[in-house]
């Protein structure tokens, strides 16, 4: 199945595996910059103004925060790395600065690992964002959702329109991470390619 994914990718001629690492590079750096902006800004906002570690659906559950905060730090690993494939494909470009072809495929497979990583980390935490809400819906009267809950003797709790921001601003991060993981996979595909700088590659 790869040598037939090889002979549909095959680039032409006149193409590079140094452009092919420039384009994808650019592409992945600013796609993740502008999606991973939106959860920083709100993560930002919410240490700047210190919310109420007790309110709201996800009070006194430390572990999603902890799932967020590290799903956000290798989306930030991963930007840096897409900005890293346009370095790599300059030093590509150049026969002098050359790196050889397992050095260019052990960054690409970092590339893959940590995208991957990030995949499977946004996904458990809307899985755990989304099992948090619906338990609070099954604990509600089921004529009605009412704005604030007092269970007997507990603390007052509620569904907000911040919590739907939440599940959104995660489902662009996870949209992100998976054109991410495509434009590394497709890198990976192209150094097992021919190509003009490694002509031999993938014999």
């Amino acid at each position: 199945m790869l040598k037939t994914l090889q002979v549909i990718f095959r680039p032409s001629k006149d193409d590079s595996l140094a452009r092919a690492f420039s384009r994808a590079g650019w592409i992945g750096f600013w796609i993740q910059v502008a999606i991973g902006s939106i959860p920083l800004t709100l993560l930002i906002y919410a240490f700047a103004f210190g919310r109420d570690p007790g309110a709201g659906t996800r009070g006194g559950y430390r572990m999603i925060e902890y799932l967020i905060v590290i799903s956000l730090m290798i989306l930030v690993f991963t930007t840096i790395w897409f900005y890293r494939y346009t370095r790599l494909g300059h030093r590509i470009s150049d026969p002098e600065r050359r790196p050889s072809e397992s050095a260019v495929r052990r960054a690409v497979w970092t590339g893959v690992t940590a995208s991957t990583l990030g995949i499977i980390f946004s996904m458990i935490v809307v899985l755990f964002e989304v099992a948090q809400i619906l338990i609070y819906f099954l604990r509600a009267p089921q004529a009605g959702i009412p704005v604030i809950q007092t269970t007997g003797g507990g603390a007052a709790s509620w569904v907000s329109a911040a919590d739907v921001v939440s599940l959104i601003v995660l489902n662009l991060s996870l949209m992100a991470e998976v054109v991410v993981l495509i434009l590394s996979l497709w890198l990976l595909l192209r150094t097992t390619i021919a190509s003009v700088e490694f002509p031999h590659a993938g014999d």
